[in-house]
């Protein structure tokens, strides 16, 4: 039996990916199942996508629905003091209008007999009248408010009923024990997600910025093989001419701009496609084809090797040029280095790279264009390729390197700051690292995945 998941990957706690606060990407509704299947013992199993937590820790929907009523608890209490001074003075305006009645009746009889009565009197009774005159249809219109207010007033009596009800309802659960099973079952889902297969690129979302530093171009990254709570971050402004590095300890160092270590390189870099990859930089060596293997705890360079024919310095770069002739990079299956050759045509090179000896395992030429091609990064053994590092971006090829085939796809990502000049993927974190503009971003990431069971023949 072969099932088809399709997962998505905003990761599951509150941190960007699953590692940062204040910078969560993931859905924003509640939990999402995808799709199901059964493992070798028949257990059912199912791809989640759970809320973000901020949701599940004192429901925000419950406080609002207990906010409103409130409201409508005040309201009504409104309502009831308003129907009790309408009530006094409608009994007034009913007795008023019986005054004014009886006068009208006596108005009669003096009209009747006008010689009984002195011309004065007569007069000041006249004008009396009209003065009451006018108050005749606001006497009528006073008993429709009247009539209206009582109806208002149970309208509201109903609703409170609803809403207490609804707010019994939701007050039965503890919250205090579904945030903890949130929390449970967040760390499965995340151990889950850890024994996933690798999968194939469908939907990028985003980006998260995650701050505005630097020159128009640079790098930025963390390490995909470091362990879970390390989660230093290196920055590499510019994309020639420095040897400097800049290590923060944790994000929110890398945002207040907290410098823990400042690493002077023995060589000057070309482009802003490094990596740092299980506690080593992997970088090119300015106006040369050499990939340089330098290790921060030691301060030394620990490798390099030169890639056999691959154009550098301009040679072969991405559209937007800046030396960026050569891409290292990382993803789940190792480590890859992305260039152009004359020996093809100036199209794009991959080759798998031993990290420890930097020596090519194995290549694949394609027919793609290096210099048409804006930005590229490497996921499950498949190359993707973008066509533009400008506004109006998308992924536009993809090459796997299981297959050795090609295809044509059409992915778009918003180019929020119109210019990227690095775009690297991070398999621990499954997201986009880029460099955009001068503002260090994030995106995240769908894959579709093909999950074999023991079951498959």
């Amino acid at each position: 039996m072969r099932v088809l998941l399709s997962v998505l990957y905003p990761l599951l706690s509150l941190t960007v990916f699953g590692l940062y606060p204040s910078m969560t990407i993931g859905p924003k509704e509640g939990w999402q199942v995808y799709s199901s299947a059964q493992d070798a013992d028949g257990r059912c199993i199912c791809t989640v996508v759970a809320p973000e937590q901020s949701l599940c820790s004192r429901d925000a929907k419950s406080r609002q629905l207990r906010q409103l009523l409130e409201k409508v608890q005040n309201m009504s209490q409104s309502i009831e003091v308003l129907n009790l001074r309408t009530q006094r003075d409608f009994q007034y305006v009913i007795k008023m209008e019986n005054q004014m009645k009886g006068l009208r009746t006596k108005f009669r009889q003096v009209e009747d007999d006008r010689k009984s009565i002195m011309a004065k009197n007569f007069q000041e009774l006249k004008d009396k009248m009209d003065e009451l005159k006018p108050l005749i249809p606001v006497l009528e219109q006073y008993k429709m408010d009247a009539a209206l207010i009582s109806q208002f007033k149970e309208e509201i009596r109903n609703l409170s009923v609803v809403l207490t009800g609804i707010q019994e309802e939701i007050g039965a659960y503890d919250y205090d024990e579904l945030y903890q099973r949130v929390l449970r079952l967040d760390t499965r889902l995340r151990s889950c997600m850890g024994k996933l297969t690798c999968g194939k690129l469908m939907k990028i979302t985003g980006p998260v910025t995650i701050k505005t530093s630097g020159t128009r171009f640079g790098a930025w990254m963390t390490d995909p093989l470091a362990a879970t709570r390390n989660n230093r971050v290196w920055y590499m402004d510019s994309y020639t001419n420095s040897k400097i590095v800049r290590e923060y300890k944790t994000i929110d160092d890398f945002v207040s701009g907290v410098v823990s270590q400042t690493y002077s390189l023995p060589f000057k870099w070309e482009g802003t496609n490094h990596i740092v990859y299980n506690g080593s930089l992997y970088y090119n060596k300015y106006q040369s084809n050499i990939i340089v293997k330098y290790n921060f705890e030691t301060g030394t360079v620990l490798a390099q090797r030169a890639l056999e024919f691959a154009g550098f310095h301009n040679m072969y770069p991405y559209t937007w040029g800046g030396y960026s002739d050569i891409d290292v990079m990382a993803d789940e299956l190792g480590m890859w280095a992305v260039y152009a050759t004359n020996q093809n045509a100036g199209n794009v090179v991959i080759s798998q790279i031993d990290p420890d000896t930097l020596q090519v395992l194995k290549t694949w030429n394609t027919e793609y264009s290096k210099r048409n091609a804006g930005e590229s990064f490497m996921i499950c053994g498949t190359l993707y390729i973008t066509n533009s590092h400008l506004s109006g971006a998308k992924v536009y090829y993809a090459y796997s390197t299981k297959t050795s085939s090609y295809e044509y796809i059409d992915i778009p990502f918003h180019n929020q700051y119109f210019h990227i000049s690095m775009l690297d993927y991070n398999a621990r974190e499954r997201a986009l690292y880029a460099w955009n503009n001068g503002h260090q971003v994030i995106f995240n990431v769908t894959l579709f995945h093909v999950i074999k069971t023991e079951d498959d023949s």
